[in-house]
């Protein structure tokens, strides 16, 4: 893929008709929400994807895929591809990888954020 605009287009077309898609800015680029979970990101470092655990392996065996690694922790289930490996195809494939994974996952419900641990003023 040429660009990060270009990868997210290509993104939000593999996405359509997947559910409520919510895209959200995040990791230097868009992050892509499937009720509330994040199925993926386009950036210009690539595509990161969330395709669970159990199918880690699976992804990291393919062409341009490696783990995510943020701050220094590797983020078990999540991938990033590089951009040099990806077009429209590829994309659509990592996609349905993420989409399956992400659709066994509980609906995220939009409600208050988590109060914080400590001393009240």
């Amino acid at each position: 893929m040429s660009d990060d605009q270009e990868l997210a287009h290509n993104v939000r077309a593999a996405l359509a008709g997947a559910g409520d898609i919510r895209e959200v800015k995040m990791f230097g680029g868009i992050g892509f929400m499937l009720n509330g979970n994040l199925i993926a990101a386009a950036s210009r470092r690539g595509l990161l994807l969330r395709v669970g655990k159990d199918r880690q392996g699976e992804a990291l065996a393919q062409s341009g895929a490696r783990q995510m690694v943020m701050r220094g922790r590797t983020m078990e289930g999540y991938v990033y591809v590089d951009p040099s490996a990806l077009n429209n195809q590829r994309v659509q494939n990592w996609l349905r990888l993420a989409v399956a994974h992400v659709q066994t996952l509980p609906p995220k419900t939009k409600g208050k954020s988590k109060q914080r641990k400590g001393k009240r003023k």
